[in-house]
C-alpha cells in the first residue's frame, strides 16, 4: 500500500495553554498532509479541481494518543482506506519524527462531486485518476 509523509514543524501559535498542539489543529494537519499525498501521486488539488471534480469532507474522526509540542517535528503518514463509487477514505497517523512515536490516528471522509457538489463517478469521469488512487491501495506485493 502506497502512503506519503508530510513533515510539519509546529508552530508556537498551534499550542494550547498546556504547551501542547491543540487538538483541532491536528485537522488542519490531516489537510495539509491529503494535498501532499495527492501531489505525491502525480495529481495535486490544483488539477483536480481545473478538471471540475471536487473532494469534500464529508466526517472526520481523530484518536489522540499522546501530545505534538512545540518545534518538535512530526510526520503525517497519509494513505487511502477505501475507495469506493463516490466516495474516498483517507488515513492519517501523526509520528515524532525524533522517537518515531505514534502520537494521532485520524481519518476523513469524501465525496467525489462536480463544482455543483453533485456525486460523481471517478471511474466513469476520470478514469486516470480513479486508477492511479485504486493502485495506491494495491499492496506491494501484487
Amino acid at each position: 500500500m502506497y502512503f506519503h509523509k508530510e513533515f510539519i514543524r509546529p508552530r508556537y501559535e498551534e499550542t494550547d495553554q498546556m504547551g501542547v498542539i491543540y487538538h483541532g489543529n491536528y485537522i488542519t494537519w490531516f489537510e495539509q498532509a491529503r494535498s501532499g499525498f495527492f501531489r505525491s501521486l502525480g495529481y495535486p488539488y490544483k488539477q483536480l479541481e481545473d478538471e471540475g471534480f471536487w473532494i469534500p469532507v464529508i466526517e472526520v474522526g481523530c484518536k489522540y494518543i499522546a501530545p505534538a509540542k512545540y518545534d518538535e517535528e512530526v510526520y503525517v503518514k497519509t494513505s487511502v482506506d477505501e475507495f469506493k463509487g463516490v466516495r474516498i477514505t483517507l488515513k492519517y497517523q501523526v509520528y515524532d519524527v525524533a522517537t518515531d512515536q505514534l502520537l494521532v490516528e485520524g481519518f476523513t471522509k469524501h465525496a467525489t462531486t462536480d463544482k455543483q457538489l453533485k456525486p460523481v463517478s471517478l471511474k466513469k469521469k476520470a478514469p486516470e485518476l480513479y486508477k492511479i488512487i485504486s493502485n495506491s491501495m494495491k499492496d506491494d506485493k501484487e
